[in-house]
């Protein structure tokens, strides 16, 4: 009844369907590694953004090379802003809308600097690529608490004097003459003394899991569909070519049914006449003469 299914044309409709299979696990998969990824930042936050915070002396090894599992950890510094040092870096979206980020080198009591990231300021309107105004640091010995993210690789793309393509703190560090640590920079989540004016708070990281989920599961579900569609076409033509069988038989019979009920309607030929004897031929001749 499947035999069919042996066929040159039903093995590449197999074919296709693994094929089409396959890739639905692989797309399932990615989106699976995917919500790992998610789930690793989401604990990350949820752990260290708001942790009490640390000394610079117990994670100066961050700064050398942040440990992932480190990121988003409050650090607490002290030293003074080096202003002449302060860059804006650009393409820096927020909520949506474009806007420059204020990064400004930090020295540290012990006598090393780090970069701290401010803040957000959005496009300005008086001269175009540039913010209306940057708000400065806070002048002498400041306490900053600052969260600690990794550096930005470095982009193929240049950037106007006083800007930043990204925090990439090698070129950072070339630029300004002076060493940096560039293991990690500061996000900046609070100062003392507060500056009289500050770039906008970065807002807490989602810790919303997203779609990851539901997108590998429906990615699952349409390998496993393909399947049943396979299945479904094939017992669709086995039952289809029982019925061509079934149809085939019943004109068979009829045909052998017709044949038969002509047969029965045909005339009999006449019966071939005996051939009359000698004696009889004289009697019929005497009859005729009345005799």
């Amino acid at each position: 009844m499947y035999r069919f299914l042996f066929s040159s044309k039903w093995l590449g409709y197999l074919l296709l369907a693994a094929i089409f299979a396959s890739a639905c696990v692989f797309l399932g998969r990615w989106q699976m590694d995917r919500r790992a990824e998610t789930l690793a930042e989401i604990n990350r936050v949820v752990t260290n953004y708001s942790a009490a915070p640390v000394p610079f002396a117990a994670v100066r090894d961050e700064f050398d090379q942040l440990d992932p599992a480190s990121e988003w950890t409050q650090v607490e510094l002290k030293g003074s802003y080096l202003v002449d040092g302060q860059r804006i870096v650009r393409n820096r979206p927020l909520n949506g809308q474009p806007g420059y980020e204020v990064v400004v080198p930090f020295r540290l009591t012990t006598g090393e600097t780090v970069v701290i990231d401010r803040g957000w300021l959005p496009i300005g309107n008086k001269n175009p690529g540039s913010p209306d105004s940057v708000p400065a640091p806070p002048p002498g010995d400041v306490t900053a608490v600052v969260r600690l993210k990794h550096p930005e690789p470095e982009l193929q793309r240049g950037a106007p004097e006083g800007q930043l393509a990204s925090i990439d703190l090698a070129a950072y560090s070339a630029q300004l003459g002076y060493p940096l640590l560039t293991g990690a920079y500061g996000q900046l989540a609070s100062e003392t003394p507060p500056a009289a004016e500050m770039p906008m708070a970065f807002p807490k990281p989602s810790t919303e899991e997203g779609t990851h989920l539901s997108y590998s599961l429906q990615w699952f579900a349409f390998g496993v569909l393909m399947f049943v569609g396979f299945g479904y076409a094939a017992r669709q033509q086995a039952r289809n070519a029982a019925i061509d069988a079934e149809d085939d038989d019943e004109s068979a019979d009829g045909a052998l049914h017709s044949a038969a009920a002509a047969a029965r309607r045909r005339p009999s030929p006449p019966r071939k006449r005996k051939k009359a004897t000698a004696e009889e031929e004289e009697d019929a001749l005497l009859d005729a003469q009345g005799y």
